[in-house]
């Protein structure tokens, strides 16, 4: 049932896509990390992948090839009683605008939506074709 293995490698990967937008999100005023320095703003990155199991089936699903950090520079802001703030009172923040973000999390989720309707689409029409196989 390679229409099972398109809509679960889509499924997975949106919800790799959903957790790292949540990341981003908790962490959009984290100024401080393990590495030193702010948070970086991850990014995922999508790849296609073979599902079908038939010869020369050229089906593809999708598959999470890397999570990138983004490249932008930190957001540098005046507030000299921030306790990450320097000698002169300022503080790198994340460079994440949280509306983008949320945007992003629609969009995952609105992707992950439809490939749960398409799956169970699949289903039914499967359990179709065996109710009809009984007669």
């Amino acid at each position: 049932m390679d229409i099972f293995k398109v809509s679960a490698s889509a499924l997975e990967a949106n919800r790799i896509r959903m957790n790292t937008i949540a990341s981003n999100m908790a962490n959009a005023q984290s100024t401080d990390t393990e590495g030193g320095g702010p948070y970086v703003k991850k990014n995922v990155i999508f790849q296609t992948m073979p599902v079908g199991s038939e010869p020369g089936e050229k089906l593809e699903g999708v598959r999470v090839s890397k999570i990138v950090e983004d490249t932008k520079p930190p957001v540098v802001i005046y507030d000299p009683g921030h306790p990450d703030a320097d000698e002169n009172g300022y503080v790198s923040m994340p460079d994440i605008n949280v509306i983008e973000e949320m945007v992003n999390m629609m969009m995952a989720l609105r992707a992950y939506e439809a490939n749960v309707k398409a799956f169970n689409i699949s289903k039914g029409m499967f359990q179709k074709a065996l109710e009809l196989g009984r007669f």
